[in-house]
């Protein structure tokens, strides 16, 4: 008798754990989706002040839509390819070896000139981009509720408390 009741107690165990896991998964993607909802908001705000009326007139205009012309005009481009390919397989066939044909120096040149321009662009939005501080509150501990400070790390609980040991030392 004693071992079924030692079982019932391994699987109470068991099953305390999981509950507790799943708790945990629970309340991170809960926080996950809070986070997400944010970020949207905010992704929303800087696309409704990007495209709202700007002082510099119609040249200024003209260059802020030509700057975003590449990357459609890239992905249509492709999806276009695709087509064609399906529509006039001879003729896709027949430029594919065309392409072929073009020097190795003339690839690269092209691949630098690309990277270059979206390389640029990535590290200029990246120097530029606000930062919003943001604080996430951490489970509750004897002493009481503890939240995170504001910084970079505020959806993460092991860079918060790797940063707090290098301000530290």
């Amino acid at each position: 008798m004693d071992r079924f009741l030692g079982a019932s107690s391994a699987v109470t165990t068991v099953a305390n754990a999981a509950t507790g896991m799943a708790e945990v998964f629970r309340e991170n993607s809960t926080r996950r989706m809070e986070l997400d909802e944010e970020a949207y908001a905010r992704a929303m705000a800087q696309l409704t002040a990007e495209f709202a009326m700007q002082p510099g007139g119609w040249f200024d205009g003209l260059m802020n839509g030509l700057n975003r012309l590449p990357r459609p005009v890239m992905t249509l481009g492709t999806v276009g390819l695709f087509v064609y390919a399906m529509v006039e397989p001879v003729g896709f066939g027949l430029r594919m070896q065309n392409l072929n044909l073009v020097p190795e120096p003339l690839w690269w040149l092209l691949g630098a000139i690309i990277s270059f321009y979206f390389g640029a662009r990535e590290a200029h939005y990246f120097r530029t981009r606000p930062r919003i501080a943001t604080s996430m509150p951490t489970p509750s501990t004897a002493q009481g509720p503890v939240t995170a400070p504001d910084d970079d790390f505020a959806d993460n609980a092991a860079l918060r408390d790797w940063a707090a040991s290098r301000a530290g030392t």
